[in-house]
């Protein structure tokens, strides 16, 4: 079976698939029209094909012969971006964008899923094809939640991210932790309001908030062993109405990222670390504090056993010396799958600066190298007869 040639034969398909996709973007749990095109695809390939948490997908495809399931997913929704690119293929929904590569993933699975359901006599179990809505903004835990993991019950879980980082022609596949886990947090800081002019009587909750923000990079800098990475971003600062008015508050928002097991909980206690400067540089103003914590993301952790056969898959396909190694705190809540299952998330690379392509993710300009995309379905599919054939 030359599954190589099957996908040459296929690449104009699969090109047109990513660029419809693009052109027409939509938000989390608002890929109605995406969910339409993706169902009917797979249902004209014989699946059994459905809708599942609201505008998510699910297909099943039966080997000939009994054996595990695997769930291979893709994620659909796009980006509130403006896109700056001059394609024909550019964004027509205004103030929205796939600016993450998530048109390509769709793509590559649908394209994945004709090849391999032309081959059930050499598949021993199934593959469930996942089309995940509102990835940006977890939406994983809601299809885990309606079942997607039963039904039958899934044994490994695969994905896929095109990645500009990366250069095309290359993959990265690594075992353990690969993407970080996240906390979105809210910081509320209360003062006393009043004149610019007698700050003597009030109690400036915006030089609070400056404090706060520079005093938690010691968190990350100086508490925490630089080998268990931490990042703390704070994004948003809001506050006052006029320039001559002390305000009454503050509100802060950011993330906090990080990349080792028991996230929260561990050893380094990330969140309690920084609720402790918050409230001690409260504490030594004057002022109050409310402080919420969201959990996003959990890390995304790679199988060794599963890595390993994804890792041999890559190398020969592109070259051993092409499978690199990549590791971001960037988060992803795929992870939802590796803390339930045995999984591996990988990275096909898209980054090419001569055609343009190298600008990062979420960014207004962000464009993939197409010429990779066949590579990624050659690696959905080798890596399910991999699995699934044995």
């Amino acid at each position: 079976m030359d599954i190589k040639k099957q996908v040459e034969n296929l690449n104009d398909e699969l090109i047109a698939l990513r660029r419809d996709f693009h052109m027409h973007p939509e938000l989390g749990f608002e890929e109605y029209r995406s969910q339409e095109i993706v169902l009917k695809y797979l249902k004209d390939l014989g699946l059994k094909a459905e809708k599942m948490t609201k505008t998510g997908v699910v297909a099943l495809l039966e080997g000939d012969k009994p054996g595990k399931t695997l769930l291979m997913r893709a994620d659909m929704d796009a980006l509130p971006v403006t896109e700056e690119n001059d394609v024909p293929y550019k964004s027509k929904n205004e103030g929205k964008m796939h600016a993450c590569g998530h048109d390509g993933h769709m793509a590559m699975l649908l394209v994945a899923a004709k090849i391999l359901s032309k081959h059930k006599d050499k598949i021993h179990g199934n593959i469930k094809f996942v089309f995940q809505p509102n990835e940006e903004d977890a939406g994983a835990v809601f299809m885990v939640e309606d079942g997607v993991l039963e039904n039958p019950k899934v044994d490994a879980a695969t994905a896929i991210h095109l990645w500009t980082p990366i250069e095309s022609g290359k993959i990265s596949v690594s075992e353990g932790p690969v993407m970080g886990a996240m906390d979105v947090f809210d910081i509320t800081i209360h003062g006393k309001g009043g004149h610019t002019a007698m700050p003597q009587e009030t109690i400036d909750p915006v030089i609070v908030a400056a404090q706060i923000i520079m005093g938690a990079q010691v968190v990350q800098t100086k508490q925490i062993n630089a080998l268990t990475p931490t990042l703390i971003t704070f994004a948003k600062v809001n506050s006052g109405t006029a320039s001559n008015i002390v305000p009454e508050k503050v509100e802060l928002a950011g993330t906090l990222r990080y990349l080792y097991k028991g996230g929260p909980d561990s050893i380094e206690r990330p969140r309690e670390r920084l609720e402790k400067i918050v409230k001690g540089i409260c504490e030594t103003f004057g002022t109050t504090y409310e402080m919420n914590f969201t959990p996003s993301n959990f890390t995304v952790e790679n199988d060794k056993e599963l890595t390993g056969k994804i890792k041999k898959i890559a190398a020969d396909l592109v070259g051993n010396e092409n499978v690199v190694p990549y590791v971001t705190l960037a988060g992803e809540d795929f992870s939802e799958f590796t803390k339930e299952v045995p999984s591996t998330f990988y990275f096909v690379g898209v980054g090419n600066k001569e055609k343009g392509t190298d600008y990062p993710h979420h960014h207004p300009k962000f464009d993939m190298d197409e010429d990779a995309l066949a590579t990624g379905v050659e690696m959905h599919v080798k890596a399910a007869l991999e699995y699934l054939n044995k």
